[in-house]
């Protein structure tokens, strides 16, 4: 095995150990050896984030963990944008993220971008209390290719369907896949209310972007 390679796998377990100096150490060191941006982003912060948020799923960590190793994929993604920018490096989709209008809680949105970072997206996050047409505004300015929609509360959990339903009126509908989440939605209620997916969790939320962009085999 060689050094790019050790070190490499060192990024992905450093990642996952929450090592944010030595992380951004490594992302340095590899770009110095003439590693492509794109294999540093692949080998160690995707493949780093994948065991991440296996173990998240598993209960092996906890937010505190993975927060720590979001700070270390995000220290190592500030050194490598430039050079992914020049190398033309496309992510793999844009995802338009927001906690629906009268809810303040934002925990779970940040955790699904996170791990949606951490997996090869690009994340636009309109952060929360988001009202409708600030979401046909982030799509007509963004146009992403999936909008993933918060609630925590059962009474804001109603406000999504409002939220689908402008964007439909605003002509929009079939130009973006949509994706909702949070503690009182289900399956069930995405269907309802005509959305394209529903995700219990983070992880199971990168699993069902792909498979909606046809990502997976």
């Amino acid at each position: 095995m060689t050094k790019a390679m050790k070190e490499r796998q060192e990024s992905a377990q450093s990642l996952e150990q929450g090592k944010t100096q030595r992380v951004a150490a490594l992302t340095l060191e590899l770009l110095e050896a003439g590693v492509s941006p794109q294999t540093i982003l692949n080998d160690g912060l995707i493949a780093g984030m994948a065991v991440v948020g296996e173990k998240m799923r598993n209960g092996e960590m906890y937010l505190p963990e993975v927060l720590q190793s979001a700070s270390a994929m995000q220290a190592s993604l500030k050194i490598l944008k430039p050079h992914l920018t020049r190398e033309g490096a496309r992510p793999l989709g844009r995802i338009l993220l927001g906690t629906v209008k009268g809810d303040m809680h934002d925990i779970g949105k940040n955790l699904v971008g996170i791990m949606l970072q951490g997996a090869g997206f690009e994340i636009v996050d309109l952060g929360l209390n988001v009202p409708p047409e600030r979401f046909v505004e982030g799509i007509n300015t963004h146009h992403p290719a999936i909008v993933g929609m918060s609630a925590m509360l059962t009474t804001t959990m109603l406000n999504m369907k409002a939220i689908i339903d402008t964007i439909a009126a605003a002509g929009l509908r079939s130009t973006v896949k949509i994706i909702i989440g949070g503690a009182p939605a289900s399956q069930r209620f995405a269907d309802e209310i005509g959305a394209d997916g529903y995700a219990r969790d983070a992880v199971l939320a990168v699993g069902k972007v792909k498979q909606l962009l046809g990502l997976t085999v």
